[in-house]
């Protein structure tokens, strides 16, 4: 059986890191499990009435604001994991070059070219995804203080963070992109396909 713990992680593992007051609210359900428990009530029932772990984060987190991330701001955002990718491919490049003698280089600058465009674009992707699912930003996102959640604020799952990124490996994200100029929450297609949407933090606040 789940101890109270256990569901309390549950409950808090849901909720967005950086989330205000995640703290607070653990010690909140402690001490109303507790209590239950001390009237006489078997922890099964208490866990049962307070219900579904991600349903009771998505409670508390209806009391938090949710602003939009301006398109700006996640352009900025994702200019700056274009360079991080690059970054990453740096290594690759580097090895190409001493590889190849000077004689050769002229006659691959076009396929280095073409390398660091879809590998970038594939590095990005693998990026993005990893971690988004896994902190809610990327590098970008986090210096433009923003982050993806779920519509109604928890956070997102594998699965929605490899949807978000389809457009990239698909080579659609200038179609994709259109649909934030005209939705309500600024989301790109595949961010309503797939749930979920980019808000905006306090420039304080740890994602």
């Amino acid at each position: 059986m789940m101890t109270a713990e256990e569901y309390i992680a549950g409950v808090i593992d849901r909720m967005p890191r950086g989330t205000p007051m995640r703290e607070q609210i653990a010690q909140e359900l402690r001490g109303h499990i507790a209590e239950r428990v001390a009237q006489g009530h078997t922890l099964s029932d208490v866990l049962h009435q307070l219900g579904d772990q991600e349903k009771l984060a998505e409670s508390y987190l209806a009391a938090v604001p949710m602003e939009n991330g301006g398109v700006g701001a996640r352009i900025g955002a994702k200019i700056v994991d274009w360079f991080v990718s690059l970054a990453i491919l740096a290594p690759i490049l580097l090895i190409t070059y001493f590889l190849f003698s000077l004689e050769l280089m002229g006659s691959i600058v076009v396929g280095i070219c073409i390398f660091v465009f879809v590998g970038s674009g594939i590095v990005l992707s693998i990026y993005g995804v990893v971690a988004e699912y896994q902190a809610g930003a990327t590098i970008g996102k986090k210096l433009m203080h923003l982050r993806v959640v779920r519509e109604k604020g928890t956070r997102i799952t594998l699965g929605q963070s490899m949807v978000r990124h389809l457009p990239f490996i698909m080579q659609v994200i200038w179609v994709d992109a259109l649909f934030a100029l005209f939705t309500e929450h600024n989301q790109r297609a595949f961010e309503l396909l797939s749930r979920t949407r980019v808000v905006r933090t306090s420039s304080e606040e740890a994602v």
